[in-house]
């Protein structure tokens, strides 16, 4: 069956995925005694949407996945989706307000319910995004981070932590979204830069007419201050150690005490402490025994009740407890009591301007914390949580980093990693919602927290505690949704049950992932597994870079930057996307996304269409038997040798994760080598009368192209899945053949030859067209410096030199023309009259245009960069937009000066 005349994406894309799908080809086999290889799926969101920097990290798993069963692996990639607490949460509620209903008219159990209908419904959105990016993970095994097993397993993990004391309740402070009332991570706080202020105050030092003025972003938070910190070798504030200054307002004395946290070269080198409202202060007031008092309700309103003083107790902050054994508290003013956090900062400024103690206020740019759902303010908020004890557990993974068990690539992100788990901080696993794996602790009468995998469970250990049976609430909350993905590796595959799939698929090979999640997922994945399993959950981290659009600048719904990988492959087709993805993954460098690279390699599918057609055509069908050590002419001979260094490039490109190397070694072979010169150079011999030098030509141009389709199907699976079916009758997909093994077939001395011949028509056409020859005009060569071995070649191969380089002729040994352009090849050099071709002094006057031109350019630009004003102030992408430009004014440069020396 002839191939169609154009190759439309549209036409084999879905049909193509649901064949391979129904044929099982994804499947691993645990059963198998290949060795196993083991990727598991970052989970996305149930609510998400495939972006952009989806489609990488999924093209680059699928690209190894499927390289790897071609070599004859047991390839497991374990496919999933994760509950994502909070947005789906969100997304449900939000469902509901349009009905008028609120998740507490319905209750806890029955808005859980409606949860689950949605995810049922419509939660599939992302998966089936994944299939139309070509994505092969063994979609049987497909989890879910709230099914059965995977809550077996959670409940199991927090349980044994908390037993061997690593889960723990604790009062400290958390990133508190005063909107959605609860604890969020990192992650889901955004730093906005904001143009905000610097409000200066006195505090009076007591017993003295001194003051001490502090600087503050929030003066409503000095209604919590219990200290001032001072450094300890700023002579300014010597004599001012162990005194108090009393706090206006509230009228309470605090200490001035010496500590590092104050920056003498900042503000005025005093700072307010408010341990129960900033982290750094929380860790100033634990190093000096200070106070805490929280002056916020969940609202982020000031307190309408008393305000309980805390203090820290072993380094956790207790409720204070006065000598007639009730809590100590503290009163505000009236005023004050169930304002909001910004009413009460606009009160405390101008009470303090009233008692004459207010100093100055300055613009001060500065970054903000906001939910990233809720877009709102964070607090930080002093409540109580779960937290795990991530300092102990971060010690393991430290050590199988530095010795190698588990290995970052690119190398410069272990440094981003060891920094973060030297100075990790307790991990605050619980969340005030509803949605997620609700907490296996209850309490009892006096709060004492029982933890156990079961109700019945809790309710024994509670009778041994108490000697008696006494009523529990379970605790309320959910944990973070990061909790249940550090568990991923393991428990996807059976922990805490011992299952085949377990004991071989686990530790798994690599990791691809983003670098904003080293510490939320990768480590955290890294604490649970060697706590967990006693191994490294991969052996391999691969961080890609970011996915930016074609300035370079971070892709935002705001800018109306952001790439839709769908549009985009609704446009030029998958294979195209996959494509440039994997092109443009070069380690360590940001992949500047635009629709003219990716047009470029649909155009590069369409071009090895065409070669399959072409070969179609001249009868060029897969021989049964075909030897490629066998082919006896050098042409031949060298386009199996080529075949031979592009798979071993691409190997080599893809088991280093040097994802760019490997897709330009089989993009330059299969548009160079293959399509614009093996059959342009095989077209003589398709169309001769030599039967047998045809059938061989044909039989290896046929063995070429199959090796192509086999190379290519990691990065282009739909188009060479086609091909591969429609260019014979064979037994099998594509996707489960064997990856090429294709050593010994060098023969240096054939790809020395052809490549000469390569090398020598690619030079002529260069000059002809940085002279501006006319493709028309046939135009003579002249070649000095001939050898016994350039005689050889030329002898052989004149007819097609002449064709494809346009020539008129080719004449050994005479002297160079005046008017002529000259190229040195090898040890021959290569000389092109011009005159009577072109106007030689027009032609020289409009390559020094272009050359002062380009050099004015590069000046520009070179003066800017060197400018470390335009440097410190210019956005990032900027500055590499400047630098690439100079880059290519400097290459054009060095072209336009080589094709005016050539004139003389």
């Amino acid at each position: 069956m002839m191939l169609d005349k154009t190759f439309d994406p549209a036409d084999i894309e879905e049909t193509l995925y649901q064949r391979w799908e129904k044929a099982g080809v994804f499947a691993a086999n645990p059963e198998s005694s290949d060795v196993p290889y083991t990727i598991m799926m970052p989970p996305p969101n149930v609510t998400g949407s495939l972006h952009m920097g989806h489609a990488l990290t999924f093209t680059l798993q699928d690209l190894l996945i499927r390289f790897n069963r071609m070599t004859g692996k047991d390839a497991l990639w374990q496919p999933g989706t994760d509950h994502a607490g909070i947005a789906t949460q969100m997304v449900v509620e939000r469902n509901l307000e349009k009905d008028g209903i609120t998740r507490h008219d319905l209750g806890r159990d029955a808005f859980i319910e409606k949860v689950w209908e949605w995810k049922e419904h419509s939660g599939g959105t992302i998966t089936r995004q994944l299939r139309r990016l070509g994505a092969s993970p063994d979609w049987a095994r497909e989890r879910f981070t709230m099914d059965e097993g995977l809550s077996k397993a959670v409940r199991t993990i927090f349980v044994r932590l908390h037993k061997d004391g690593l889960i723990y309740r604790d009062k400290r402070l958390v990133n508190w979204d005063p909107k959605l009332h609860t604890a969020i991570s990192d992650l889901e706080v955004e730093q906005r830069d904001v143009k905000g202020k610097m409000w200066f105050f006195r505090y009076p030092v007591e017993g003295t007419d001194e003051f001490v003025t502090v600087g503050t972003t929030r003066p409503e938070t000095m209604l919590g201050d219990t200290a001032v910190a001072v450094h300890p070798e700023d002579e300014r504030f010597k004599h001012l150690h162990g005194k108090m200054v009393r706090l206006p307002i509230t009228g309470r004395l605090i200490p001035i005490v010496p500590d590092d946290y104050a920056d003498p070269e900042k503000g005025t080198g005093a700072v307010k402490i408010t341990p129960a409202h900033d982290f750094n202060d929380f860790e100033v007031g634990k190093r000096n025994q200070l106070r805490l008092i929280n002056i916020f309700d969940l609202n982020a309103r000031v307190l309408t009740e008393p305000l309980q003083v805390l203090a820290f107790q072993n380094g956790h902050a207790k409720a204070l407890v006065g000598e007639d054994g009730q809590p100590v508290t503290e009163d505000l003013p009236e005023a004050f009591r169930g304002l909001d956090r910004f009413a009460a900062r606009d009160l405390v400024v101008s009470e303090l301007e009233a008692l004459g103690l207010f100093e100055k206020v300055e613009e001060n740019p500065m970054t903000v914390p906001y939910g990233d759902r809720s877009g709102v303010v964070i607090e930080p908020w002093l409540t109580d949580q779960w937290f795990v004890d991530a300092p102990k557990l971060a010690i393991a993974p430290i050590e199988a980093v530095e010795t190698g068990r588990t290995r970052f690539v690119p190398k410069q992100w272990e440094k981003t990693f060891f920094e973060w788990m030297r100075n990790i901080q307790p991990w605050c696993v619980s969340r005030q919602i509803w949605w997620g794996h609700q907490i296996p602790a209850w309490f009892g009468p006096d709060g004492h927290p029982f933890v156990e995998m079961t109700a019945e469970d809790a309710a024994a250990a509670a009778a041994a505690h108490y000697g008696q049976a006494v009523e529990l609430v379970r605790d309320p909350d959910v944990l973070d949704t990061w909790f249940s993905s550090a568990l991923w590796p393991f428990s996807t595959i059976g922990w805490p049950d011992k299952t085949p799939e377990l004991a071989r698929y686990y530790p798994t090979d690599v990791l691809v992932t983003g670098f904003d999640i080293i510490f939320f997922w990768v480590a955290r994945m890294m604490m649970f597994g060697m706590y967990a399993m006693g191994d490294v959950p991969f052996r391999d981290v691969y961080i890609h870079a970011l996915v930016r659009d074609e300035k370079g600048q971070k892709m935002s719904k705001s800018k109306g930057n952001v790439i839709d990988p769908l549009v985009i492959a609704d446009q030029y087709g998958t294979d195209a996307l996959r494509f440039t993805l994997a092109a443009m993954a070069a380690q360590g460098r940001d992949i500047k996304m635009s629709e003219q690279r990716v047009a470029g390699y649909r155009n590069f599918a369409t071009k090895l269409w065409n070669a399959a057609r072409f070969c179609q055509m001249n009868e060029c069908h897969p021989v049964v038997g075909y030897d490629p050590r066998s082919v006896k002419s050098t042409l031949n001979k060298w386009i199996v040798a080529k075949v031979a260094e592009a798979a071993q490039a691409v190997r080599d490109g893809i088991t280093s994760y040097r994802f760019n190397d490997a897709a330009n070694a089989i993009y330059q072979f299969t548009w160079g080598s293959f399509c614009d010169w093996y059959l342009e150079f095989a077209k003589p011999v398709f169309g001769g009368s030599d039967e047998v030098a045809k059938a061989e030509a044909r039989a290896t141009a046929a063995w070429a192209l199959d090796q192509i389709l086999l190379l290519l199907h990691p990065f282009m699976p739909y188009i060479t899945e086609s091909l591969w079916e429609q260019i014979a009758p064979r037994d099998g997909m594509l996707i489960v053949q064997q990856w090429p093994s294709l050593d010994g077939l060098d023969d240096a001395a054939a790809r020395q030859e052809m490549d000469w011949v390569v090398e020598m028509i690619s030079s002529v056409r260069s000059v002809r067209a940085e002279m501006n020859v006319p493709p028309s005009i046939k135009m003579p060569m002249i070649l000095q410096g001939v050898g016994d071995d350039v005689a050889r070649r030329l002898a052989a191969h004149r007819p097609l030199i002449e064709t494809l380089a346009r020539l008129s002729g080719i004449t050994v040994g005479e002297e160079a023309p005046k008017a002529s352009a000259q190229v040195v090849i090898g040890e021959v050099t290569a000389i092109l009259p011009l005159e009577g071709v072109i106007d030689v002094e027009a032609e020289k006057q409009r390559l020094a245009k272009e050359i002062k031109k380009n050099d004015a350019e590069a000046k520009k630009l070179s003066s800017k960069l060197g400018n470390e004003s335009f440097i410190a102030k210019a956005k990032p992408e900027v500055v590499e937009e400047q630098r690439d430009r100079l880059v290519e004014a400097e290459a054009a440069i060095a072209k336009l000066s080589a094709a005016l020396s050539r004139l003389g």
